[in-house]
């Protein structure tokens, strides 16, 4: 097969359009020599010569005539072809359990832009399990999800405690039902939470079901319920009721990261954007 080297036709075309050795190596910041060289490599080539050259003048053979056109189109997409690459972006496709970033995001946002600026980072939430199965389906390079599963598939970013979580002017007696406001997405240690209270002897009803945490927020803030929240997630403006009110111990859960890539600079990225969750350690993940 045919191949031509850039710099020969790029030679070929500066000759073709200056009708000069002289002016064509200038234009190209090169010698006469040189690109009567490059000149040769390509007619060698092609077994053709393209450049009539005489004392008097330099122009075009019939067979460069024929090839000029070629030629120009042949430079316009080797050109876009590497301007294609200069110009690409780094893209990074992230899933994020809805319910796991709060005040973290704004501070996880301005770390990779001053690490990054050039990355594109495309986030999609959704539940836990949603973005796992996105991550399965090879829609997402990396995910970050809670876990309450004791195998430990991802790694390890943080482990969250839970507890109760009220505002302070909540009124609560324990002869009466413990109000709860809970999100209505799926959560291992919420969904215990019922059933931790029923074994101590205590008993509940949900007051407030949401698939937004802002609405949760709202409730606990206004002392409408009792909400089950992580310490890192838990409204600025509540108090850890779980000792106060002698409710039981909640159970942990994990924050993972599961990724496939394995290129260096995505992975220095990943490590800043997870370095927001209190904590993770950030040089952990050369070992993961």
């Amino acid at each position: 097969m045919l191949t031509l080297d850039v710099d020969s036709v790029r030679a070929f075309v500066a000759i073709a359009d200056l009708k000069s050795f002289t002016q064509a190596a200038n234009l190209l910041g090169t010698t006469q020599a040189a690109l009567s060289l490059r000149l040769k490599r390509l007619e060698e080539r092609v077994k053709r010569r393209l450049i009539e050259r005489t004392p008097r003048q330099v122009r075009l053979s019939s067979y460069g005539e024929l090839f000029i056109a070629s030629a120009r189109d042949f430079l316009e997409a080797h050109e876009r072809a590497v301007e294609s690459l200069l110009l690409a972006k780094k893209r990074l496709k992230l899933g994020i359990g809805c319910h796991l970033i709060g005040s973290e995001l704004q501070s996880m946002l301005a770390k990779v832009n001053e690490f990054a600026p050039d990355l594109v980072l495309e986030i999609s939430t959704d539940t836990s399990f949603q973005v796992k199965e996105a991550y399965l389906n090879g829609e997402l390079d990396a995910v970050i999800l809670r876990s309450e599963d004791e195998r430990k598939e991802g790694f390890i970013l943080c482990i969250e405690h839970y507890s109760w979580y009220a505002s302070p002017s909540f009124q609560y007696s324990p002869n009466e039902p413990l109000k709860l406001a809970t999100l209505d997405e799926k959560c291992g240690v919420r969904d215990q939470a019922p059933m931790l209270l029923k074994r101590a002897g205590l008993k509940s009803h949900n007051v407030l079901v949401a698939g937004n945490t802002d609405v949760i927020n709202a409730a606990i803030s206004a002392g409408m319920a009792v909400g089950v929240f992580s310490q890192r997630m838990a409204p600025k403006d509540s108090i850890d009721v779980g000792e106060l009110f002698n409710l039981p111990t909640l159970p942990t859960s994990s924050i993972e990261l599961h990724t496939h890539l394995t290129d260096q600079e995505t992975r220095k990225v990943l490590k800043v954007i997870c370095s927001v969750f209190n904590e993770y350690t950030a040089e952990e993940l050369a070992v993961y």
